[in-house]
């Protein structure tokens, strides 16, 4: 398959940059579990795209490496002014801090500091001081850096893994055994996406109630048709579920607001009469986009489905409930005062 095959040459390119005196054709045999055949046709096929790689003789045998230069040259030299927006893009990295992803973009970063001139980089800290970038909320994924690492090294060489699961509304954990297939960062949280054993689909798991997580030594063949985008567009955010169409009114007060923004590429809306806005989506699942209509308080109607009004009506009167008591239980702590 085409998809294998792009795949198994990104892991050969990976395997000769982390070698330190290049790799023989009977090595990449091994690591790849392939034909020798498939190794020379594929090493050639990566040399015609232009990848710096060659051949030696070593003791009797020949090693595949890169050229030596090879990492410290890019196709085009940088503008300044690209260095510059480069530089300036580094506030996006605290939300990676902890993961072995801000460590690369932070070298990434000094390697750019230390190109420009410090005029240029004074004119940075200036453009810095009045242009920032929020990324909130998001997490603290320094604990987790052991499992991203992992995960950053078996899922382009398509190795299956095992860990303890605990889900959101779970009691107890659950042992999974899974293919991973991408780790994916939305609305300030880290996903894997992966084939679930036990649920016979694929799933998305939230790396931080990943725990335990162990390589089985066994491979994975990932499948040609998945898709990403295709898998993730129907969700409001991550959320799977039956595909359902929702309507919502927006208060005239708040129209204008909601209407600036995109919530789900499926939004289509009208505006009403009486200033107000009716958004329809067809999304994946309910409870998300539940989620969204009550952080928007009164402001938000759900006019279909009933299904949806059904579970906004239920958290409203749970929320109205828990305030209720909370005022009771203040009322009768309250000191009685009597006349004498």
């Amino acid at each position: 398959m085409r998809g294998d095959q792009l795949a198994r040459q990104w892991r050969i390119l990976r395997h000769i940059e982390a070698s330190r005196c290049g790799l023989s054709v009977i090595d990449l045999v091994e690591m790849e579990n392939v034909t020798r055949r498939t190794i020379y046709r594929d090493l050639q096929a990566l040399q015609e795209a232009g990848f710096p790689l060659f051949s030696e003789s070593v003791e009797g045998g020949s090693r595949w490496a890169f050229i030596d230069t090879y990492r410290f040259q890019v196709p085009e030299p940088f503008t300044l002014t690209e260095l510059m927006a480069l530089h300036l893009y580094s506030d996006f990295t605290k939300a990676f801090k902890g993961t072995f992803f801000y460590d690369s973009l932070e070298s990434l970063f000094k390697k750019v500091r230390a190109t420009l001139t410090p005029a240029t980089v004074a004119f940075l800290e200036k453009a810095q001081a009045s242009f920032a970038i929020g990324i909130k909320p998001y997490k603290d994924y320094g604990a987790y850096r052991e499992i991203m690492n992992q995960l950053g090294q078996v899922i382009p060489n398509r190795h299956r893994v095992e860990f303890a699961y605990h889900a959101l509304k779970a009691q107890k954990q659950t042992l999974r055994k899974v293919d991973p297939y991408r780790l994916w960062f939305f609305d300030g949280s880290i996903y894997l996406i992966g084939y679930c054993h036990l649920r016979k689909e694929v799933r998305t798991f939230v790396l931080d109630r990943i725990n335990m997580l162990q390589v089985t030594g066994e491979t994975f063949s990932m499948p040609q048709d998945f898709d990403l985008d295709a898998y993730t567009c129907n969700s409001f955010k991550v959320m799977k579920g039956e595909l359902t169409k929702v309507v919502i009114r927006i208060s005239p007060a708040w129209a204008r607001w909601a209407g600036e923004k995109i919530w789900h590429d499926s939004q289509q809306a009208k505006k009403l009469e009486d200033g107000s806005l009716e958004l329809t989506f067809n999304v994946a699942g309910l409870e998300e986009i539940k989620s969204w209509v009550l952080s928007l308080g009164p402001e938000a109607e759900v006019l279909a489905p009933e299904e949806l009004k059904s579970l906004v009506i239920k958290s409203l009167e749970a929320a109205f409930s828990n305030y209720a008591l909370r005022a009771k239980a203040e009322t009768v702590r309250e000191p009685v005062f009597t006349r004498r």
